[in-house]
């Protein structure tokens, strides 16, 4: 199993920490034995969580030309439909420019949110094929990301993939843990993709929003469902 390397700076900052916690202990008396295991036991699981966190297994996307996919790891947390003035103040509050939007301006929108544990891969998934641009990294609030308020106001990455049958916003959005998103590809101009491609990654905890014109896709999941990134179908193009 491939292992990001997004987890340099961590294991560094584990290894930083191992030293002051084992100053700490020798501060207080500790035996120098004592002071060293527990220190050592404490970076040693530390390590383990972030291999299990920064962990990239091999997906395999369906061969269904027709499906969508899951972008992310997690929980279905919510589904809900917008009519597109609805849709507009909610882009706009969120930072996007209704320009580079496309049909999501002038139609029903159907979200999709999947709620991330600190427990789930982290790395995200296209979820159609077509061609993905970056439309930016927004600065926002901090709420938990199981709060359905999360979606319009906190920090997040937007990401826009088109084809020829439907458009997909992504958002990338950030909790009060997690606090960095990560967006792989050029940043600068529409890179292509197929369904299943690794395109980033959110850090501890988060929440990924998809965005889709409601006409254009037939829903196959519902609330609470566990979804996999790049391997679960979560709607089929009409």
């Amino acid at each position: 199993m491939r292992i990001r390397k997004e987890i340099v700076p961590f294991i560094v900052v584990a290894l930083l920490g191992w030293f002051v916690f084992f100053g700490i202990l020798k501060s207080f008396g500790c035996p120098l034995a004592i002071a060293f295991g527990v220190a050592v036991a404490l970076f040693a699981m530390s390590c383990l969580y972030l291999l299990w966190f920064f962990r990239d297994p091999p997906r395999r996307p369906p061969a269904d030309e027709q499906a969508i996919l899951a972008a992310a790891d997690g929980v279905i947390a919510a589904i809900k439909t917008f009519e597109p003035e609805e849709f507009q103040s909610i882009s706009m509050l969120a930072g996007l420019n209704p320009e580079d939007l496309g049909r999501l301006r002038t139609e029903a929108v159907m979200r999709i949110s999947i709620f991330l544990s600190l427990f789930d891969v982290h790395v995200n998934r296209v979820p159609i094929s077509g061609a993905s641009c970056f439309l930016g990294y927004f600065p926002g609030k901090h709420l938990f990301t199981f709060e359905e308020k999360s979606s319009d106001v906190n920090q997040h990455n937007s990401i826009l993939i088109s084809n020829e049958k439907t458009i997909c916003l992504v958002n990338q959005i950030v909790g009060p843990v997690c606090r960095r998103v990560v967006y792989w590809l050029d940043p600068k101009t529409p890179t292509p993709v197929h369904a299943g491609d690794d395109f980033g990654m959110m850090k501890f905890g988060s929440r990924l929003d998809m965005y889709f014109p409601a006409s254009d896709i037939e829903l196959l999941v519902q609330e609470g469902e566990k979804v996999r990134a790049g391997e679960s179908v979560i709607g089929r193009y009409r």
